[in-house]
């Protein structure tokens, strides 16, 4: 019995230090940033940014509000897989991308919304002008990888409207309306290990 009484703080402290916050690394290989904008009132173009600068992910699955999370995308990696299109994106019309170089977001909240859901307040930061954002956030329990890792799955969705962030380039259409949607569509995948 005495052996048990000595075991039993060992065991309590390690189910503790489970239930502690986790840092995981962004596979940036198999992450995606991406976006759709209305264009021309009858349809979507869709694109991504290629580059993640940098990333801290931190995740307590058992305190969500412990969760942090703080990404920097390269502005000059977008791409529209057109590359006028991109060009003009990066120009000051838009991003201006070599004066603002890099879109930063960090949470400020994490909150569980349901089986598997978040939601993640936070900051964002483009062209120097930060905002609050609300993603929404589909969070896969972790699996072994053939590597020996833990890896997990993140879906973040969101809106934000890019006048918001000084992206005002448009042009009207003779029928009305414009050519570039107001409200941006953000669809973020990302893979995590550690």
């Amino acid at each position: 019995m005495r052996k048990i009484l000595a075991v039993l703080p060992i065991l309590l402290a390690t189910s503790f230090a489970s239930a502690e916050p986790v840092e995981w690394t962004l596979d940036a290989s198999h992450s995606q940033v991406g976006f759709k904008v209305a264009h021309l009132v009858v349809s979507q173009v869709s694109g991504r940014f290629k580059e993640i600068q940098k990333s801290s992910i931190v995740i307590d699955d058992e305190k969500p509000a412990n969760s942090k999370i703080d990404i920097e995308i390269k502005a000059d990696s977008i791409t529209t897989d057109d590359a006028k299109r991109d060009e003009h994106l990066r120009a000051p019309d838009f991003f201006d991308t070599a004066k603002f170089p890099l879109i930063k977001f960090t949470s400020t909240q994490v909150s569980k919304s349901g089986k598997d859901s978040y939601k993640v307040a936070g900051k964002l930061t483009i062209r120097d002008v930060t905002k609050p954002v609300t993603l929404a956030v589909k969070l896969s329990a972790p699996i072994k990888s053939p590597w020996g890792k833990q890896v997990r799955a993140a879906t973040l969705t969101g809106n934000i409207q890019r006048g918001d962030f000084g992206l005002k380039y448009n042009k009207a259409l003779e029928a009305g309306g414009v050519v570039i949607g107001e409200t941006v569509a953000l669809d973020i995948q990302a893979e995590i290990t550690r």
